[in-house]
């Protein structure tokens, strides 16, 4: 992008060469949420390069192409971990509904920007298995007189933003501990119009099983001991 020309028309490719700058900086903490939200939808709704030239203009330049770091030969990243779910190809980036129903489920890939829109149906995203183009996204969630089901896992850093009018914009779920700092960060945000827009905190199926079978292991190993005791005494 040349500051030189500041009356020049912004091309998509340069709006989103400026996105991303600004999700390396909040991945990086040289942003805060707040002005990550702000300065991203300026960078979307900018028309010249001197509309987006502020918005980059405190940050470092971005490294070269020979900047980013390989990893071994190889070696192939942890699909399992929160690093090996980002940086795929998004696989899904809108979902519509109007007096019907969507959904995103399993193991799909959220676009860095996502819209979801419903009138008068229904839409459900479950994150719990899903993976991420980028380290931060954004959703964008319309309900006019229906609603949307985000379900995302316990560890995931989630914002969620939205207004309601005579309707919900809500998070809800028993968080057991704080979000995983080395998380994708997701921003819920938009409007719920006769509505609901409702953001759950949920374990997978085959975690709850995890658990319960970890549960189990841990209760006949108290009672072997406790056996154990009696039979010293």
């Amino acid at each position: 992008m040349t500051s030189e020309l500041p009356e020049m028309r912004a091309s998509d490719a340069e709006r989103e060469r400026v996105a991303e700058r600004l999700r390396d900086a909040v991945a990086e903490g040289r942003l805060d949420m707040d002005e990550f939200d702000q300065r991203l939808d300026a960078a979307y709704r900018a028309r010249t390069h001197g509309d987006l030239a502020p918005l980059v203009r405190d940050l470092p330049a971005p490294a070269g192409p020979g900047a980013a770091v390989a990893p071994a030969s190889g070696s192939a990243p942890d699909r399992g971990s929160w690093s090996g779910r980002v940086g795929d190809p998004a696989t899904s980036k809108f979902a519509f509904s109007f007096w019907g129903g969507f959904m995103r489920r399993g193991s799909w890939t959220v676009g860095r920007r996502f819209t979801a829109f419903t009138l008068m149906g229904g839409g459900e995203l479950d994150l719990r298995d899903a993976h991420f183009e980028d380290p931060v996204s954004v959703i964008d969630c319309v309900a006019i007189m229906g609603g949307i089901q985000v379900t995302v896992p316990p560890g995931l850093n989630v914002e969620v933003k939205g207004i309601g009018l005579m309707g919900g914009f809500d998070e809800s779920g028993r968080v057991e501990a704080d979000p995983d700092p080395a998380a994708p960060r997701v921003i819920v945000r938009g409007l719920a119009l006769m509505g609901g827009v409702g953001v759950e905190r949920k374990l997978t199926r085959a975690e709850k099983q995890r658990l319960k079978a970890e549960r189990e292991r841990e209760r006949k190993l108290a009672k072997g001991n406790d056996r154990k005791e009696l039979g010293d005494t």
